[in-house]
């Protein structure tokens, strides 16, 4: 039996405040089968602005013809009711890419490595190297429109073409973009491969370069691990984690990949903890249920489904 003594230990080692970064309308929403129209996009943004969320990634300046659901993230930006204390963010994978976020008025901008040569080949056409290249433009460009720039780190506990990836490369590419200028590093596990031990391992690798209140973390729920790595990044003083509604998405580039975690999973941890979040769980269950209708299909949020389940 573990004692209250040890119990208020870990509880002092977890953060007291969470910052959650919503992914589901670029990340959740990229990799839906179905077209999705402009106006249920919109929607979901509008209501996952009424949960208390402070963060979300509205959309992806990404060429349409490598992910066509991403198409027309002008227009969802220019369709949503903002509101002035959130972020509205966009992923921008090249120059031309930040140009259209900057003129869409995205609040700021992410730009993505791969932790795997060939994942980075399959996903961006070029090498590790090439791609932190290519970031460095797009970096003094938005510093002079005065964005904010978050970096997002793929493949980081597994690839779907190689396998293991080396802990080095991830924490040489996590230092990497703090010094190119990313505030923010998210540590991805694309395929969902992870576990809570070696997610732990991970970071403790990459805190030896990077500050811990410098790194996301950001895991898909592929072999159901994603609730056991957040709570074991937790464990480290990790603070900032994404998710996805309804744990809506997978990657175009990582065949098989489940979505992310769910918002609503990570939002019942979170108060399980008495960590706070900001984020009304019953509203976050509404916004899931609406977007699910909209694609047609179950949310893959547990904690939804069961409460959900108890109300009827």
């Amino acid at each position: 039996m573990i004692s209250k003594r040890t119990l208020k230990n870990i509880a002092m080692t977890i953060p007291q405040q969470v910052k959650i970064v919503e992914v589901g309308p670029r990340d959740g929403l990229q990799n839906e089968p179905r077209p999705i129209t402009l106006q249920d996009k919109i929607a979901l943004v509008n209501k996952l602005s009424e949960t208390g969320l402070r963060y979300i990634e509205t959309g992806s300046f990404v060429s349409p013809r490598w992910v066509p659901q991403m198409a027309n993230s002008a227009e969802v930006f220019a369709g949503i009711k903002r509101h002035p204390s959130i972020t509205y963010a966009a992923l921008t994978p090249n120059l031309k890419g930040l140009e259209r976020a900057i003129d869409a008025k995205a609040d700021e901008v992410a730009v993505f490595v791969a932790a795997s040569e060939q994942f980075s080949q399959k996903n961006t056409h070029c090498s590790i190297a090439e791609s932190l290249e290519r970031i460095k433009p797009i970096m003094a460009e938005a510093k002079q429109a005065g964005l904010q720039v978050r970096g997002y780190i793929s493949c980081v506990l597994g690839c779907p073409y190689q396998g293991e990836v080396e802990k080095d490369i991830v924490a040489k590419l996590a230092k990497s973009l703090t010094q190119l200028g990313c505030y923010e590093v998210s540590l991805g596990d694309t395929i969902g491969v992870g576990t809570a031990g070696k997610a732990q391992q991970l970071i403790h690798h990459i805190k030896k370069d990077v500050a811990i209140e410098q790194l996301a973390v950001h895991y898909h729920d592929t072999y159901g691990q994603a609730l056991a790595n957040i709570y074991a990044s937790l464990e480290l003083g990790v603070s900032t984690i994404d998710s996805s509604i309804a744990g809506l998405g997978g990657c175009p580039y990582a065949p098989g990949a489940s979505g992310n975690v769910a918002t609503e999973d990570l939002v019942y941890l979170l108060q399980g903890l008495e960590v706070e979040s900001g984020v009304e769980l019953n509203k976050l269950i509404s916004a899931g249920q609406e977007i699910c209708q909209a694609l047609g299909r179950k949310t893959q949020s547990k904690a939804a489904s069961a409460l959900l389940h108890k109300q009827h």
